[in-house]
């Protein structure tokens, strides 16, 4: 179906044994690997949430729902890209679905075309989430090596402040200032000071650059 070859796997969760072996089979035949869970608490027990590149789940199990999964995985940040099949769906069940982020609803019995072509854009995203999850740990390691006063000029700079208000701001010279910038280009190792306000703005916390 034109999947791009991956070593990343997918998890499968469903409540009806017979389902999983016919998706899985059916994910395999495109040289992919997946993962099997019978019900999302033992989905929860696995290093899945952590290892695998999707999710395709079932939305109705005994136990916790695929779309309370869906809410808990939120809440501890786990950005795994979701597909939901069911048997039983409804509108508000999938708007539910589609609004708290997965990527697609489909019915059962499951279209091989429609399903591949989410887990292909499921694949997509989580290339991206794990690329910005990169980003944010390299600029945290570099933000780590700045001063308190470098991250309290840091700060103002990611506001609009030109060097002059960042040193009124701060009581020092403009001077001074000027040198913080220099200094923080250098260890953020930022090639533009554009590029710098944009991460900045984007993996520092907002109370660190109110």
């Amino acid at each position: 179906m034109g999947i791009e070859q991956t070593s990343s796997v997918l998890a499968i969760l469903d409540d009806d044994e017979s389902v999983q072996i016919s998706l899985q089979d059916l994910i395999e035949s495109e040289g992919l690997a997946a993962l099997c869970f019978g019900s999302a608490e033992q989905f929860l027990g696995s290093t899945a949430r952590y290892e695998a590149a999707c999710l395709i789940a079932d939305v109705r199990m005994p136990g916790m729902s695929g779309l309370d999964l869906q809410a808990k995985l939120k809440s501890e940040r786990c950005l795994l890209p979701i597909i939901f099949i069911t048997a039983r769906g409804d509108i508000p069940m999938a708007v539910r679905a589609i609004q708290g982020g997965a990527i697609d609803f489909l019915t059962k019995p499951i279209d091989e075309a429609a399903l591949f072509s989410s887990v292909e854009r499921a694949f997509e995203r989580d290339r991206a989430n794990r690329k910005e999850a990169t980003n944010r740990e390299a600029f945290a390691a570099r933000y780590a090596t700045l001063t308190p006063r470098e991250r309290e000029v840091l700060a103002l700079l990611v506001r609009g402040l030109l060097n002059k208000q960042v040193a009124f701001e701060l009581g020092i010279a403009e001077y001074t200032a000027q040198i913080h910038r220099s200094h923080i280009m250098r260890k953020m190792e930022a090639d533009s000071f554009a590029t710098l306000v944009k991460l900045a703005s984007k993996f520092i916390p907002e109370s660190s650059c109110a």
